[in-house]
């Protein structure tokens, strides 16, 4: 219907490298009808925690079949991944998993911590069961936090053993990860992480309807969301086509004046006027010391109202673009 009037979707067909929506199960209620009619824009579903070890092998098979048969990839869990490494039975679990047809193993280290060459073991032993794997960085007690700098070590050894995609912890949305006690996208922390690798390296897990607006603003469609619940699927394919969704009505598109002194409120000026913009260019146009720009950036990127993006023609350079929604 009005073909003419919708954007095009970057890899409309699956398995899509970019701009992949995940959903999650947790054995609510499902309207088979409305699952088929959205099944094309969701490219998998993961069954919630240790769900899997709960449900009879034949509900459980059943309920993978489902969702296979429309297309969509099954995947488990990083909780039950970790209870099974606690338990030295991760060999058994990866060929049960295998058995009864789950497509992706998800491995975290929310409750253990692990050495590289553990990690390679690990994986090693899904892909020898022709499974794929994806490692998801970050902790879910928003007492227990790693720092930006940890996070970057972690998904820097997730793409170093070959994960597909790195998946970044959200739990319910509050004071984890890459947001902040009301739910709001902490821009400084995607910045350092989007500075170092592109950002479709990763898969954002956003619960709540707000950041998934807010991810989408920022990088369009290509984003990768994860943690979405089955109802959030259609605003979320509405904003990838370029409709603005419910949340985005909710949401104030004003932006908040840098704190701070002439320097940073000029240097954020430049950069809302004309971006991406490197450092020289901000010093050539601002007339102002290669210090008092480095100053400038790095506080207006600890307000987050401003992302560091490495260049496309060259790694060495980095970018500087205004954050493109607050979302106070």
């Amino acid at each position: 219907m009005l073909e003419s009037y919708v954007k095009n979707r970057v890899d409309v067909k699956k398995p899509r490298k970019e701009g992949r929506t995940y959903v999650i199960d947790k054995l609510q209620g499902l309207d088979k009808e409305n699952f088929e009619a959205l099944a094309p824009f969701i490219d998998a579903v993961k069954i919630y925690g240790v769900l899997p070890l709960l449900l009879s092998e034949s509900v459980l098979q059943k309920k993978i079949k489902f969702y296979q048969d429309l297309g969509v990839k099954v995947s488990t869990g990083s909780t039950i991944s970790e209870y099974m490494v606690s338990e030295n039975a991760f060999d058994k679990f990866v060929g049960d998993a295998a058995r009864v047809g789950f497509n992706i193993i998800e491995i975290g280290e929310n409750g253990i911590d692990l050495t590289f060459e553990q990690k390679k073991k690990l994986t090693d032993t899904i892909l020898a069961r022709n499974l794929d794997f994806q490692w998801k960085v970050g902790k879910k007690d928003p007492r227990h936090q790693i720092s930006i700098d940890a996070t970057i070590a972690k998904v820097e050894e997730a793409v170093k053993l070959g994960s597909d995609k790195v998946v970044l912890e959200a739990n319910e949305g509050f004071s984890v990860g890459i947001y902040d006690e009301k739910g709001a996208v902490r821009w400084n922390a995607v910045g350092a992480l989007t500075a170092k690798y592109p950002p479709t390296t990763f898969i954002f897990e956003a619960p709540l309807e707000h950041q998934q607006s807010a991810l989408i603003a920022e990088f369009g469609q290509r984003v990768n969301l994860a943690e979405i619940h089955i109802d959030a699927v259609s605003s979320i394919e509405s904003q990838r086509r370029g409709f603005p969704s419910k949340a985005s009505f909710g949401v104030s598109y004003l932006r908040k004046d840098p704190e701070g002194g002439p320097a940073a409120k000029f240097v954020y000026f430049i950069i809302k006027s004309k971006h991406p913009i490197d450092q020289v260019e901000l010093m050539e146009m601002s007339r102002l010391p290669r210090r008092t720009v480095q100053s400038a950036v790095e506080d207006l990127k600890s307000q987050g109202l401003i992302i560091e993006r490495s260049s496309l023609d060259d790694a060495r350079k980095k970018m500087y673009a205004p954050v493109q929604s607050v979302w106070l």
